[in-house]
């Protein structure tokens, strides 16, 4: 089968032909329908997340089970699924705690996942590797979906959707009538904007570098569309009435975004870093500043949800017509137009590239 291969930090993401592992007796071997290429996977190639190489990319993706193992219960060929790259187990504390997200034994950044056909060992993003025509992954590494669901919105609900909409419903716990700024709008961040109209917030600010983003920050449902530049702090106070946002989400993973967003907030306000960054890009805030703004910064990881529960909630919700995730998609590319989709995103172009397998 063909996946989307990198073999070094910086190097380019390119088709190669694969062997996939031996499917164990509690694994699900999942063909591929429809993925969708997310900057955690650019963070994969450019080696901001340092993984080992070589790689199979892909992480946000659902299909269609062929085959099961002697273990598995769950589900069984024909059963239509999205991946999950975080399952939780079940049962160490923070899963007991009613914190699945933080699992302490849940995907490592990548795993062992087949071979090269000339038997080179693979790793795979997240444990999953889903840039690829199938996958072989843990029966808990899939969530059954209803048949009638898109694949392609299907795809988005098992990263982009769930951070981003988890991040507004369940880590910020947005109110009706607060005030919201989302600086980033990629598949996440416009996921997150999104959330927060539904949610009732108001105003709803939506930051990017790039003005080619609003006319998509306008569609998902922001009240406005700000640049994201020196000058963000003050205009999101003249948005305000002078004070700052309630609520600013983070949704690119730098300490430069990480510093506009506190700045953004007002006094008491609530800061949600959504964006997975690097280890060594560090945020700096002085202590007197953390004590006057009295500002609460938190992270929020995979949305603060449970997968198991959240995706078929979204899944109801996208077949009910009150969640369209298809919105959010600005390419649709086969597996061999996927590098170029790297490139697009690296230059901060477009919202969400989806790969549509057997087109």
């Amino acid at each position: 089968m063909r996946g989307l291969v990198v073999r070094a930090a910086g190097g380019p993401p390119r088709v190669e032909e694969i062997e996939p592992p031996v499917l164990g007796p509690a694994d699900v071997r999942v063909h591929i329908r429809a993925a969708g290429v997310c900057h955690s996977d650019l963070s994969m190639v450019d080696g901001t997340l340092a993984p080992p190489y070589p790689l199979v990319l892909g992480h946000e993706a659902a299909g269609v089970v062929t085959e099961v193992g002697a273990d598995v219960r769950r589900v069984a060929p024909g059963t239509h699924v999205v991946l999950n790259w975080a399952p939780p187990c079940r049962d160490c504390w923070h899963c007991g705690h009613g914190e699945p997200w933080l699992c302490e034994r849940t995907g490592a950044p990548a795993a062992p996942g087949g071979r090269t056909t000339g038997g080179e060992a693979l790793h795979v993003t997240l444990g999953l590797g889903a840039l690829a025509e199938a996958v072989v992954v843990p029966e808990r590494a899939v969530i059954p979906v209803p048949a009638e669901l898109p694949f392609e919105a299907a795809a988005l609900l098992g990263c982009a959707v769930l951070t981003g909409v988890g991040a507004v419903r369940r880590t910020a716990a947005v109110a009706p009538g607060e005030s919201v700024a989302v600086i980033g709008l990629g598949g996440v961040g416009l996921s997150a904007v999104s959330a927060a109209r539904a949610a009732g917030a108001d105003p709803v600010i939506a930051v990017d570098v790039s003005p080619a983003k609003e006319g998509l920050a306008r569609a998902a449902g922001a009240t406005d569309f700000l640049l994201g530049d020196d000058s963000l702090s003050r205009a999101v106070r003249r948005l305000t009435a002078g004070r700052g946002v309630d609520h600013a989400l983070e949704c690119v993973g730098r300490s430069t975004t990480i510093r506009a967003a506190w700045r953004a907030a007002r006094r008491g306000g609530q800061v949600t870093v959504v964006g997975m960054g690097a280890k060594d890009d560090v945020v700096g805030l002085s202590a007197l500043d953390i004590f006057h703004s009295a500002r609460t910064l938190r992270s929020s990881v995979y949305g603060s949800s449970d997968p198991d529960r959240d995706v078929p909630e979204l899944a109801r919700a996208v077949l009910h017509g009150t969640l369209d995730p298809a919105a959010l998609i600005t390419d649709r590319v086969t597996l061999a137009e996927a590098p170029a989709a790297f490139e697009r995103m690296a230059r901060g172009e477009g919202a969400r590239t989806v790969v549509l397998f057997g087109r």
